[in-house]
């Protein structure tokens, strides 16, 4: 999901237990003292299913269990272990006091998304009798009364039935079984717009001139049979660019909601294997489980072994695409995006985006209270200032029912399955980014423009008409030449990249990083070394962020600046790197020039970069650009 905003959160109660997904609300009763130890529960039970014989009267087993969840699932299949696991959530983060330094603010944009906040979410866990046997026993097992797989329930924890087969692979029990696989639910597209008065109209319509619409921003999507493609210019200039895979379920899934299975719980990692049905296992870290304290007999916090067991159920949320060798990563936080608020499912969250001034989350937070269900939390997101309560309204009530339809499809489903798929590239760009700040958007395909005009004319009826159809058979040219992205896309894909000065920019990708070093290049300046270093790397700067805007590259990036002797020069400098980057939307940290010139930042990755859409790696050097003589090596196959 994009970047978030700043969100006030408000009645979130830190210690209130959550109810896990599909957990009943009775509990076995008690029989006194004398049967105490006999209804104690016994942690990561599967109701007899993978239960040892011998196991003793408080539920420890004896032998023969693979409950402690370190152990490998007998039924796992390595093809589908990732080479690597995706970052961990900690790794190559500086200290907090670092971090709110190094912090980029962003300039408020409107269609900012919000994931769920940190809140104490909703995990797998419950009560329920364990028939197993006809014994008088009574044991405390994880997943809920009945270990059903209903959706109607709370938390990110399923349960499964004790004869329900397992899954191996991509290929699910559902499929073994004959069972045919139902389709994921779509997001909801608006109905009717809201009835607005003119004066509301007109001033969300923006400027024109001529009766043609102003603004700065231009979007443009072209689509082709293997993929589509939506361009983002400011003024002529190319500042974003996407490639979308027509129903992509494999390697762009952000945001997608599975039912999914543990595979292999490993606790020296604190992650954990989850299979959601892609070639590569995905990823779920202990920061991003959600559990019922209840369930966790120690004090403190639990580790993930307590948390999750091997071939446990769980609902989860796909939080980064997988990139290259290493598999999706998870979050057991469901959030559902809508176009003015964020839907929690089964939360106490309560919250307004912070980048909107104190009268208006006055006026906002009076609406809220009248639509927030009770059962779910909500974020107002930025995009909903100056809308009526009657557009919040309608938007709230079609998250909701879009999350019935996951909790009655998962309801029917058997793990690993796809339960909502995010919406096309298209569509989700307009969600989160079309305003007034854009003069028009223009789509060379009727399926696609009928899509989008429907969705923005249910949102936002005053800019519907900058929505526009671009008829290739009535064109002389096509929708990407009549804007001059090819040639752009062209020098975007290149290593090197020219400043209007002369010097030049290198970027080079590595495994761990991304290294971007600045020259003059043919900049002899005019004065003085020192000020045509500074005029260099000022330019440098500007276009940096630009490019790491356009080419979506993220993760850690080092950039060599030139060295500059006076200090007020490097202070310049990385004030006009960080006001730069303020215009991108995705969440950025940059710390100060070092003494060898070298600025360290961030930028939150979640896909693959514009270069990684349109390549491959070489076959015949493997993506290293060399050829090794392996004559020299004595190699007879090569002579």
């Amino acid at each position: 999901m994009p970047e978030p905003d700043a969100v006030g959160t408000g009645t979130t109660p830190p210690s209130a237990p959550a109810v896990p997904f599909g957990a009943a609300d009775t509990k076995p009763p008690g029989d006194g003292t004398q049967s105490r130890s006999r209804n104690r529960r016994r942690r990561g039970s599967r109701g007899g299913r993978s239960r040892s014989p011998g196991t003793t009267g408080t539920g420890d087993a004896v032998s023969g269990t693979d409950e402690a969840g370190g152990g490998p699932d007998p039924g796992l299949d390595p093809s589908k272990l990732p080479e690597d696991l995706p970052d961990r959530h900690r790794e190559n983060r500086p200290s907090p006091e670092a971090a709110e330094r190094a912090l980029v603010r962003r300039k408020p944009q409107i269609g900012d998304t919000i994931p769920a906040p940190s809140t104490v979410p909703p995990s797998a866990g419950g009560d329920g009798p364990d028939d197993k046997g006809g014994a008088n026993k009574r044991r405390r097992r994880r997943g809920g009364t009945n270990r059903n797989r209903s959706g109607a329930g709370r938390g990110g924890g399923v349960g499964e039935g004790a004869g329900q087969p397992r899954s191996g692979g991509s290929e699910s029990g559902a499929s073994r079984s004959g069972r045919r696989r139902a389709e994921p639910v779509e997001a909801l597209t608006p109905g009717g717009p809201v009835d607005l008065d003119d004066e509301v109209l007109q001033q969300r319509r923006g400027k024109e001139r001529n009766g043609q619409a102003l603004g700065r921003y231009l979007m443009a999507v072209h689509v082709r049979p293997d993929a589509a493609q939506i361009t983002v210019l400011q003024g002529r200039s190319l500042i974003e660019h996407y490639v979308s895979r027509p129903t992509d379920d494999v390697a762009q899934i952000h945001g997608n909601i599975y039912l999914a299975r543990v595979q292999n719980v490993l606790p020296g990692m604190e992650a954990a294997f989850v299979d959601i049905g892609t070639p590569k296992n995905a990823v779920l870290y202990r920061g991003d489980t959600r559990y019922d304290p209840e369930d966790i007999e120690q004090k403190g916090e639990p580790r993930i072994e307590q948390i999750l067991k091997n071939r446990q159920v769980i609902l989860c949320q796909v939080t980064k695409n997988p990139i290259a060798h290493k598999g999706a990563r998870l979050t057991q936080e469901i959030s559902l995006p809508g176009r003015f608020v964020v839907l929690i499912p089964n939360s106490t969250t309560y919250g307004i985006s912070k980048r909107l001034s104190d009268d208006e989350r006055k006026r906002l937070r009076k609406i809220l209270d009248k639509v927030k269900p009770a059962e779910h939390g909500l974020i107002v997101r930025t995009a909903a200032e100056g809308v009526t309560d009657e557009e919040i309204r309608n938007d709230v009530l079609r998250l909701v029912e879009q999350w019935a339809k996951i909790e009655a499809l998962a309801a029917k489903q058997q793990a690993p399955a796809l339960l909502y798929r995010e919406p096309d590239m298209a569509v989700r760009v307009i969600r989160e980014e079309f305003n007034k700040e854009y003069r028009k958007v223009v789509i060379d395909d009727p399926t696609i423009y009928e899509e989008v005009r429907d969705y923005v004319a249910g949102i936002s009826p005053a800019l519907a008409d900058r929505v526009e159809f671009f008829d290739i058979a009535k064109e002389p040219l096509p929708l990407l030449e009549r804007f001059n992205v090819h040639e752009q896309l062209h020098k975007a894909l290149d290593r090197k990249v020219w400043l209007p000065s002369g010097g030049s920019l290198i970027i080079e990708h590595t495994e761990a990083l991304t290294v971007i070093d600045v020259n003059t290049g043919k900049n002899v300046g005019r004065s003085s070394l020192e000020e045509t270093v500074y005029r260099n790397n000022l330019e440098a700067a500007e276009e940096i962020a630009r490019q790491l805007r356009l080419r979506d590259i993220g993760g850690i990036i080092v950039i060599d600046f030139i060295d500059m002797e006076i200090r007020k020069n490097r202070d310049d400098v990385i004030r006009t790197f960080r006001s730069a980057l303020a215009r991108d939307k995705t969440r950025t940290q940059v710390f100060d020039i070092s003494e060898l010139g070298l600025v360290e930042m961030t930028r939150k990755r979640i896909g693959e970069g514009l270069l990684e859409s349109f390549s491959a790696p070489c076959e015949v050097c493997e993506g290293r650009g060399l050829v090794i003589d392996k004559v020299l090596l004595g190699d007879d196959d090569a002579i």
